[in-house]
């Protein structure tokens, strides 16, 4: 049928995917973090306290102070390439790019700061996409991480006239090509080491405690994601939490204590990783690699060594890409 002379462009119908990851400030700044953070911590489901009793805490206290203290640690982790986190997902989209075929549009996202997922949405969709894929590339379902990253996207298209039809990505805690991907990736950080650890610790970001109880299935996800991994590699791993922030019970054990009590229990030379994480981040760079390793040493510790984080990888990648194809079943077919 031809068009009208006066009818809008149409573009083909395409698909889409959207990574999407928590979020990173623009600059390494007081007044970049400041704005960041000021979304981040403002969003119900990462602080559930009454706006009325939390945000004259955010506003009068911790805006004032968190930071510049956490700018001072995105410095010591910024890169040419700008957040590790951005840097690193918008690689992971492009090495994704052309992986499901040319009427597949791949893109990122990030849930607090730019670019966010309504724009990402928004740009899909005038380029054709009636049906998009969000993928939270949160391995482990936490209400604070996967289902706000959803909810940004339920939101978006809450504004839209014309809908695209949605899917998200669920969790992939015990996926088996997440877990071979991590064995792999640990056995050759390991093997690349000049010692033999006498632990491996998995770091996953703490939540409150309450979180569990109300529901959240991310402990568990955790502790399963664990013990896979560690059957995969034939060895007990110590499943650890980190990045505990305010005076709330959190998730135990905590990741720094840990640290610090392994070398009186005579555990000189540890392994770390982050499996929690799709790409290495401050949590990872500056907490882990950084102020762990400190911490670690100077309770006597003698070897000290963190594995990175799928990222890009070959098999980073593979897995995302089995994994999301898994999800466009259907979709890419009818295509």
């Amino acid at each position: 049928m031809t068009l009208p002379p006066d009818h809008p462009p149409v573009p083909r119908p395409r698909i889409g995917v959207l990574l999407t990851n928590l979020g990173t400030p623009d600059a390494p700044d007081t007044a970049s973090v400041k704005r960041y953070l000021g979304e981040f911590l403002s969003d119900r489901r990462v602080v559930e306290i009454p706006p009325l009793l939390w945000q004259p805490i955010l506003r009068g206290i911790i805006l004032r102070t968190r930071p510049a203290k956490s700018a001072h640690a995105y410095q010591q982790v910024w890169s040419e390439d700008g957040s590790p986190l951005a840097a690193i997902t918008k690689a992971q989209s492009r090495a994704l790019e052309g992986a499901f075929g040319p009427g597949v549009l791949v893109d990122w996202a990030m849930r607090y700061g730019n670019p966010s997922i309504a724009d990402r949405l928004a740009a899909m969709k005038a380029a054709g996409c009636e049906r998009i894929l969000v993928a939270p590339l949160y391995p482990q379902y936490c209400a604070a991480t996967t289902a706000t990253a959803n909810d940004a996207a339920f939101a978006a298209l809450a504004k839209m006239r014309w809908q695209p039809a949605l899917r998200t990505l669920p969790p992939y805690h015990d996926d088996a090509l997440y877990i071979a991907a991590l064995k792999d990736s640990v056995e050759a950080g390991i093997a690349a080491l000049d010692f033999e650890p006498d632990a491996v610790i998995t770091s996953f970001h703490g939540m409150p405690e309450r979180t569990l109880v109300l529901g959240d299935p991310y402990h568990c996800h955790c502790q399963k994601t664990g013990r896979l991994l560690g059957e995969a590699l034939g060895r007990k791993l110590v499943v650890t939490f980190q990045s505990r922030f305010g005076r709330a019970k959190w998730l135990e054990p905590a990741t720094d204590t840990t640290l610090e009590a392994l070398p009186g229990q005579g555990v000189k030379r540890v392994a770390i990783l982050a499996p929690g994480f799709s790409a290495d981040c401050l949590e990872t760079l500056e907490e882990l690699a950084i102020r762990g390793r400190e911490s670690f040493i100077a309770a006597g510790g003698t070897d000290f060594a963190y594995l990175p984080c799928l990222n890009a990888s070959a098999p980073g990648i593979e897995m995302l890409r089995s994994i999301l194809a898994r999800e466009l079943a259907g979709w890419v077919d009818a295509a």
